[in-house]
């Protein structure tokens, strides 16, 4: 049996990066990314949505995102969907997030003052 287990994402980082080494010296950026969806509902109102998610990216790939993005960029991600959980007050909970294998930068350039 075949899988997969593939999101892209276009949206703007709720958040600046964090970037923390661990202690086999690989190193893990995080951050979250808020994507908006726009429609019409049956009045002809316009309506808009918000959803949030939870990004790592990992040794090199993490590295860029924490050098060059900030609150506010614009992405566009490429990962996979990873369900963790841990326990709090003896009770499993669970988190899903996206692990990144790719990403673009899509902010315009500042223009340069002089």
């Amino acid at each position: 049996m075949i899988g997969l287990n593939r999101v892209q994402l276009i949206g703007h980082l709720g958040r600046d990066p964090e970037l923390k080494e661990l202690s086999g010296g690989q190193k893990v950026c995080s951050f979250s990314m808020a994507v908006n969806r726009r429609w019409r509902d049956k009045e002809g109102e316009l309506q808009e949505d918000t959803e949030w998610f939870n990004i790592e990216a990992w040794n090199r790939l993490g590295e860029i995102c924490d050098q060059y993005l900030a609150k506010g960029s614009l992405v566009f991600l490429e990962g996979r969907f990873q369900t963790d959980s841990y326990q709090q007050e003896g009770e499993d909970k669970y988190f899903t997030k996206v692990v990144a294998s790719q990403m673009q930068m899509l902010d315009r350039k500042k223009p340069v003052e002089v």
